[in-house]
Parts: structure tokens; sequence; C-alpha cells
């Protein structure tokens, strides 16, 4: 699955664990009931697309190797 902005936290989490600390960093709750990443960052105030390049990052970085793209 390629998480994007319309993603909800919760698959962005099951996806890819390794972005569930810039989520915590930012203030963005798991719990977000579905609502899409783009939309929990506009309700905080943050901008979706910098949240979006912060979450790549994460998984560029993660340090388990599991960037490889590949999904589950």
């Amino acid at each position: 699955m390629e998480c994007d902005l319309d993603t909800s936290i919760p698959d962005w989490i099951i996806e890819h664990p390794e972005t569930t600390g810039v989520f915590n960093e930012l203030g963005l709750d798991a719990s977000c009931g579905g609502k899409s990443l783009e939309y929990v960052a506009f309700q905080k105030g943050l901008e979706p697309e910098d949240v979006l390049a912060k979450l790549r990052r994460a998984i560029e970085n993660d340090p388990s190797g599991n960037n490889d793209g590949s999904s589950s």
C-alpha cells in the first residue's frame, strides 16, 4: 500500500511503524477516526506536505532496514 495524504494515520502506522515517532513529535493522534493525514495535519495547523515529507524521511532512515518499499 502506498501511503499518502489521503491515508489515515492508523494505516500509516500499520504500513510503516517507524513513522510513529513523527506522529508523536507533531502531536498527531493515531486514533483520528480514520480521517486522512491531510485533514488531521490541517486541523492541527500543520502544512500537510511538510508532514508527508517528514514521514517519508522517517521511512528512508529506518534503522531496521525495512525501507525496501515492499508492502506486507
